[in-house]
């Protein structure tokens, strides 16, 4: 349905995670019979949760960590971890930074250059680790950095980006021809971020096993006050999985993964997030309130620190638990900030569905706060 704006411009009505809610269905069921589990390409989860590759979420411990309980932590290879030695002093000054100062020391500090020795040590310590290996880059990193990658042993590929697409047009720069990249590639990858159909119909052509869906929506990120870019999630993520079915219909059987990333700061938006169509949901600001995250209550994205345009802040989220207890509890508190793991059996168990892929086709609700 659009509405118009004024006499020259018409716009579409779409829904954020806030906006909508799943109903209950003629049965339950026990939450210990609920299926959790999610698979993409040849690697199994117990939980379709992945770890944000940012620097306040993921460290070479975390990964690991993440990866022993169940999900899949993902390394940013061109954060602390890749530009330092140490990072640990780094990410001491970060925390204790005056907010007046931050954007600018943050600049600095990542103006440090990658080595491609640290990507291949980092990556060499997640896998000794005995879990997963998933590493991510910009899109403007990858042609630079991903034989480095590849070649220190990467099970799983991450692009991710503010917006990528499939077809970038450059004046300058070779542009990163994601068909043939992907093509050539022998690891799953994982890219996005998309908001719309076309866009993440365009993503999956080039052969990416995952489209990560959402832009502009995380706590840390200004992208909407600096760029006017927004992307309501549940609409976003709901177009998206309309991709996913066409593109299944399309390619004769090939189901590429939905995977939300964004506007996930409770465990009832991650349960909206897999109700809307997402098989999997990616957490920043959720997962850095860990008491064991690298952020120490803070919390920043690459946005943060863009060397010409910042458009991300560094946002104290406070500390609430150990991961383990974030995943799968007992939560100290009753916001949905903890034991998201359980939220999500339970949710699923009282509307009576017994996995995920059932529980994408289960009724959602237009019910926004503050209506009755």
């Amino acid at each position: 349905m659009e509405i118009e704006i004024g006499r020259a411009k018409r716009a579409r009505r779409v829904y954020a995670f806030d906006d909508v809610a799943v109903v209950p269905s003629r049965r339950t069921r026990d939450p210990e019979d609920v299926s959790v589990t999610w698979s993409i390409d040849a690697y199994q989860f117990s939980i379709p949760f992945i770890a944000a590759p940012m620097d306040s979420v993921v460290s070479p411990t975390t990964a690991i960590m993440m990866g022993q309980l169940g999900g899949l932590g993902v390394l940013d290879l061109e954060g602390l971890w890749t530009r330092y030695d140490d990072p640990e002093p780094m990410l001491a000054e970060i925390r204790e930074l005056p907010a007046e100062k931050a954007t600018a020391r943050m600049q600095q500090i990542y103006s440090e250059p990658i080595k491609p020795e640290l990507v291949t040590a980092r990556l060499a310590e997640i896998r000794a680790g005995g879990v997963t290996v998933a590493g991510a880059l910009s899109p403007q990193r990858t042609q630079e950095l991903y034989k480095t990658v590849i070649e220190a042993g990467v099970d799983i590929f991450v692009i991710r980006g503010t917006t990528v697409s499939a077809e970038h047009v450059s004046k300058k720069l070779e542009p990163l021809n994601l068909k043939k990249f992907i093509y050539e590639l022998d690891v799953p990858v994982i890219v996005g971020g998309a908001a719309t159909y076309t866009a993440a119909l365009h993503l999956m052509r080039t052969g990416a096993a995952g489209v990560l869906v959402g832009f502009g929506g995380g706590a840390a990120s200004t992208t909407r006050a600096t760029l006017g870019i927004h992307a309501p999630m549940a609409t976003a993520v709901a177009d998206v999985a309309g991709a996913r079915r066409d593109y299944l219909d399309e390619s004769g059987g090939r189901y590429v993964h939905v995977i939300a990333d964004g506007g996930l700061g409770h465990s009832g938006d991650i349960v909206k997030a897999i109700a809307c169509g997402a098989d999997a949901v990616m957490l920043g600001s959720t997962l850095a309130r860990a008491t064991d995250a690298p952020g120490q209550g803070w919390h920043w994205g690459a946005e943060a620190y863009h060397a010409q345009f910042p458009r991300g802040n560094r946002v104290q989220v406070g500390q609430i638990a150990p991961l383990e207890d974030i995943l799968y509890g007992p939560s100290p508190v009753a916001e949905g900030t903890a034991n998201l793991v359980g939220a999500l059996r339970r949710s699923m168990a009282t509307t009576g569905y017994s996995d995920l892929k059932e529980f994408q086709r289960i009724e959602v609700v237009l019910a926004p706060y503050g209506s009755h």
